[in-house]
């Protein structure tokens, strides 16, 4: 099984391309600066940059909503490919070629973060994480959920 999930920031605004052909599909690139948990002793590097493709409603989706800052998540498979450069060169090549991609904060959130620019669709910021791991869900949006108890 080939199936790879991923939560992190575009690192610029995306490459929108079309191909073509009949349905002129759009093609989407980008870079996501995915955190890693754990920092190894000596490394400087907290991130890696992992190369993403959407193609179709995916990449339409990317150019319409997606800029450089955004958090989202991906969902996808990983595809290796390589090609010989002009000077004759092996290069070796892994991308995350997008099935699913979904915002993973609020467009108030992600301006808070430094993205002013962001077109995310906006979502009310309902609960915060405790220490204990859940969240605490507010009084006023506790009464609407069906499992609540008073």
């Amino acid at each position: 099984m080939n199936k790879v999930i991923l939560m992190g920031r575009l690192t610029r605004d995306p490459e929108i391309r079309y191909a073509n052909n009949a349905n002129s599909t759009c093609i989407a690139n980008y870079t996501l600066a995915v955190d890693r948990r754990f920092k190894r002793q000596g490394d400087e590097q907290t991130a890696d940059f992992i190369q993403c493709v959407a193609m179709g409603k995916g990449g339409e989706f990317a150019e319409k909503y997606l800029h450089q800052g955004t958090k989202i998540v991906v969902e996808g498979r990983i595809q290796t490919g390589s090609y010989t450069n002009k000077d004759g060169q092996k290069i070796f090549t892994t991308e995350v070629w997008v099935e699913s991609q979904e915002f993973a904060e609020s467009k108030a959130a992600s301006a808070q973060n430094g993205n002013q620019n962001a077109s995310a669709p906006t979502r009310p910021n309902v609960a915060q994480n405790d220490s204990d791991g859940f969240m605490n869900i507010p009084d006023a949006i506790e009464e609407e959920l069906p499992f609540a108890t008073n």
